[in-house]
């Protein structure tokens, strides 16, 4: 007998995270004899403990294609819910709902925290006997899903594109830079990434010859405030310029920083950051150059700007979302879709499934390998790694009237068969 479908997302959203889900939506629908109605909960694991169930079976096949070129969590929302051991309540909130809509696979789209999400609802589900297949679909700009030696998961969607962002983003900083140095002769960029270097890493591959006067301070590189001062300086005494990318958990002491609900530091959206403070610091120690450091922030436009989207993150995320069905029906509950490198000099990768204990609250580091003598750069091993994530062309983007044409879902909510229910956190 068929099960009707529940699928959510959790996290900070990226440029892709929609492509995944469309994979699990098509997949679906292509199956009738198998699965039933398809739902989302909308704002992930919130929606589903306040029974607010988008039906997604009931809209246009047109809007369900553009989710492939629609970026963040728009479509069916997002949130930073974690559900934690203390919170009973709520886990048995999450098999009423299952229970009452006859929801037989669950698909949970995150990172690390969401697979733990998912992974609890997996074994809270084989405790009850409650016929239910959950199954993750991996997310994040970090990269930081899975295990250092990239045996579990290669890369996770989102970080192809933001890698993209930014090897283009320095591209166009070096214009900048190159022709406003007399003035302006140290440019400050602060890019996401709270302790893993991938994204900040990612900077190289706008240069990949090595030709500009960029410097890169990654967190796991060690370095501080007086050190960057002085390595800024002798680019100076060298070039005249420096273009200094700076992740936003480097270490500038704890002035303005704040935490998520997962409680991750967050500083991009404090009262200062990262970048403000060091171009103040590298303001007031002095440059060995005429003029001043300037500072730049990207913000969420990384993760969100589908123009600067990987033609190879979105195809990748597509397959992980179809690959996450295929998973579900064929080896049952307790996994997530996984994307592995194939060896060899062509880029080529296979999809796969790992189990979700494994990548449940999982945080792998960047390689030390990776990062140069200096501390301030990545190995050419880095740059073979990340370039082929990036693509070679633009995507292309449906426009009308000269805007970008998003999929519009439809709040179409499934008949609510429970009381209200606050979820434990938000009370």
């Amino acid at each position: 007998m068929k099960k009707n479908v529940l699928v959510a997302q959790s996290g900070g959203p990226t440029a892709v995270i929609n492509g995944t889900l469309r994979g699990i939506v098509e997949m679906c629908k292509a199956m009738p004899d198998h699965f039933g109605v398809v739902y989302a909960g909308f704002h992930g694991i919130e929606g589903v403990l306040k029974e607010e169930l988008i039906d997604l079976s009931s809209q246009p096949d047109e809007e369900i294609a553009l989710l492939s070129t629609t970026p963040a969590a728009g479509a069916i929302g997002t949130c930073r819910y974690k559900l934690e051991p203390h919170q009973q309540e709520d886990f048995e909130r999450v098999i009423e709902v299952l229970k009452a809509h006859e929801i037989g696979y669950f698909f949970y789209i995150g990172g690390n925290d969401s697979m733990d999400t998912a992974h609890k609802i997996a074994v809270l589900a084989h405790e009850r006997g409650l016929d239910l297949i959950a199954t993750g679909g991996p997310k994040t700009i970090d990269n930081d899903v899975g295990d250092s030696e990239r045996k579990l998961i290669d890369h996770t969607p989102g970080y192809g594109s933001v890698a993209r962002y930014w090897a283009l983003n320095v591209q166009n900083a070096n214009c900048e830079n190159e022709g406003s140095c007399p003035p302006d002769p140290v440019l400050v960029m602060q890019v996401m990434g709270r302790k893993i270097g991938y994204i900040p890493a990612a900077a190289r591959l706008g240069d990949p010859q090595r030709e500009l006067p960029l410097q890169i301070y990654m967190p796991e590189a060690g370095l501080n405030l007086p050190a960057m001062a002085d390595l800024v300086n002798d680019e100076l005494r060298r070039s005249k310029r420096v273009i200094v990318v700076v992740s936003e958990g480097f270490d500038v002491g704890s002035v303005g920083e704040r935490h998520d609900s997962f409680g991750h530091i967050q500083y991009a959206s404090s009262q200062t950051s990262v970048a403000q403070e060091v171009v103040n610091y590298l303001n007031s120690v002095g440059l060995t150059a005429r003029g001043k450091a300037r500072g730049q922030i990207a913000g969420v436009d990384q993760r969100t700007n589908m123009s600067y989207a990987s033609t190879v993150d979105m195809e990748e995320s597509y397959k992980l979302g179809q690959k996450a069905v295929e998973i579900a029906l064929k080896d049952g509950n307790g996994y997530m879709s996984t994307i592995l490198r194939e060896p060899g000099p062509i880029y080529t990768v296979r999809y796969d499934k790992v189990p979700l204990e494994l990548v449940a609250n999982s945080e792998r580091s960047f390689p030390k390998e990776w990062i140069s003598e200096s501390g301030v750069d990545v190995t050419d091993d880095f740059i073979n790694y990340a370039m082929p994530l990036i693509g070679l062309s633009h995507p292309s983007v449906p426009l009308v009237n000269g805007l970008q044409r998003f999929a519009r879902i439809e709040r179409t909510f499934a008949p609510q068969k429970l009381s209200a229910y606050i979820p434990q956190e938000l009370r």
